[in-house]
């Protein structure tokens, strides 16, 4: 297996013109209109239009033949339920599923010694009375936060799982063409899903990560927003927001540069290679013992060595590694500390006690390594006291003794409050703050990037396309040193000819 394909941007769609000289509206726009009035009589008579049309394009002539295939519910599904256009076939299904009655064809026997032929499955349509019966469901009473959560989630539940959320990119996939080049690549298909699923429940989930998206979380949350921008946004990379190509390719390249057995597991001693070795084992251990994960629960303490049975390997901790998508959250808190999410992440693997307070003792623990490093290495060594005190100047808590995560959520600090957390385990990044040029510093503030992530993404993966391109430059340089020396072969192999030796001598080797 390889690593994922390098992005190409799709070619801009030519406008098609008609000859009143109207320019169609490109594929990925959105129907016009906002429906204020939700109840059915509201849209009954326009949505029995559509029906009746497709009835007569049919040849079905009347309204009680009327039925919608999934290409032909489109219109629906963008103009009345105003969800994304890529929503449509989750959408139809799920009102056949709902609604939909099972057709039953009895199968004749086969004649004796012929094999018996599997029937074709009947095409899967949605007549207006199903519509009608979703719509006063599931729609009617509702305001577009909910109803995407309402279509989102399985009827019988009551909150969403990472499950739910396949359909809906699946039909991104196969659909919008900034993933077209994709399309022959099914393993990095899987890859991105899986990738822009833990990223939105990285952001929507993130005051519990227990891996169930509740409503209110949904409408707190840019989620909608972010779906309808992907539906009409033909550059993929320009959504940063959970979908972004670029942003997968990074997080799974790194991911990949540390995987060396390809077992889709990070261990202790990977995680320890991070970005040149720059954590310290304290924070990696707090990262496999403490740190959130996105799928798990782990509120219930791991069984001790008397419950555990010698070598049974299918009680094995999973805290002894980390998935891919327990990667994305670590790499996403690590590469920008500026936000709630990852303050709350750092903040939790610093807080070993647990009483949601760091104190000097805590801190000081975790800064001794680091003092251990600095000396190891050759940096001037920085006291504790002198590092504490600068940090406390900056981020200005409520309290003189301790910690709390609201202080470092202030707004005059946000942009500093994650240094103290780099002082702790990341010599790299706290020897770059302390050697940092403030007109850089200005010019970070003022560049086009919404966040860190986002500055870190594109600068990571411009590295990753330059190394690629060596590559491929070293490739081609080999290449061309064998055309050359096949060449020479040929002239001694002429040679040999000359001297009456022929094709039927043996290699001098």
């Amino acid at each position: 297996i390889d690593i994922p394909p390098f992005y190409l941007p799709p070619k801009p769609r030519p406008n098609i013109t008609s000859d009143n000289n109207n320019t169609s509206p490109p594929k990925y726009t959105r129907f016009p209109g906002v429906i204020t009035d939700h109840t059915w009589s509201s849209i009954h008579e326009r949505v029995r239009e559509v029906f009746s049309a497709a009835a007569a394009d049919d040849g079905g002539g009347g309204e009680e033949n009327a039925a919608l295939n999934v290409d032909a519910f489109a219109e629906i599904t963008t103009q009345y339920f105003q969800f994304p256009r890529f929503f449509n076939r989750p959408l139809h299904r799920r009102i056949v599923t709902l609604y939909g009655t099972p057709v039953n064809t009895p199968t004749p026997d086969p004649p004796e010694g012929e094999e018996e032929e599997s029937p074709e499955t009947p095409e899967e349509v949605v007549t207006i009375d199903m519509m009608e019966q979703y719509w006063t469901e599931y729609m009617e009473l509702f305001d577009s936060h909910d109803r995407f959560y309402q279509l989102v989630k399985q009827p019988d539940s009551e909150y969403v799982t990472k499950d739910d959320f396949l359909p809906f990119i699946e039909e991104l996939l196969n659909s919008h063409p900034g993933l077209e080049f994709l399309s022959n690549h099914a393993e990095f298909q899987e890859k991105y899903a899986i990738t822009v699923i833990t990223r939105i429940f990285y952001v929507v989930n993130s005051h519990t990560h227990n891996g169930k998206i509740t409503a209110r979380q949904i409408r707190r949350s840019d989620l909608l927003s972010s779906f309808q921008t992907v539906d009409e946004e033909e550059d993929i990379n320009k959504v940063t927001q959970y979908f972004s190509y670029e942003h997968f390719y990074v997080l799974y390249c790194r991911f990949w540069e540390l995987d060396s057995d390809r077992d889709y597991r990070i261990t202790r001693e990977d995680l320890l290679k991070y970005a040149e070795h720059s954590l310290s084992h304290t924070i990696v251990d707090r990262i496999f013992d403490a740190a959130p994960r996105p799928f798990t629960n782990d509120s219930s303490p791991p069984p001790t060595a008397a419950e555990t049975p010698e070598n049974d390997e299918s009680t094995n901790n999973h805290r002894d590694y980390l998935s891919y998508e327990d990667f994305i959250f670590f790499m996403l808190s690590e590469e920008d500390k500026a936000n709630e999410i990852s303050v709350r992440y750092w903040f939790t693997c610093i807080d070993v006690d647990g009483d949601n307070k760091l104190n000097n003792m805590e801190m000081r623990s975790f800064y001794a390594v680091q003092l251990d490093r600095m000396q190891c290495l050759g940096h001037e060594i920085v006291p504790f006291e002198d590092m504490l005190c600068q940090m406390i100047d900056m981020i200005k808590p409520a309290h003189q003794d301790y910690l709390i995560v609201s202080d470092f959520l202030q707004l005059e600090c946000a942009q500093v409050s994650g240094a103290l957390f780099d002082a702790l385990f990341n010599l790299n990044k706290y020897m770059q703050f302390e050697q940092r040029d403030p007109f850089m510093e200005r010019q970070k503030r003022e560049d086009e990037f919404d966040s860190d992530w986002d500055r870190f993404a594109c600068i990571d993966y411009t590295r990753l396309a330059m190394e690629e391109e060596a590559r491929e430059e070293e490739a081609m340089e080999i290449d061309w040193v064998t055309v050359e020396e096949d060449d020479d072969d040929d002239d001694m192999g002429d040679e040999f000819s000359s001297l009456g030796l022929g094709g039927a001598s043996e290699a001098p080797f």
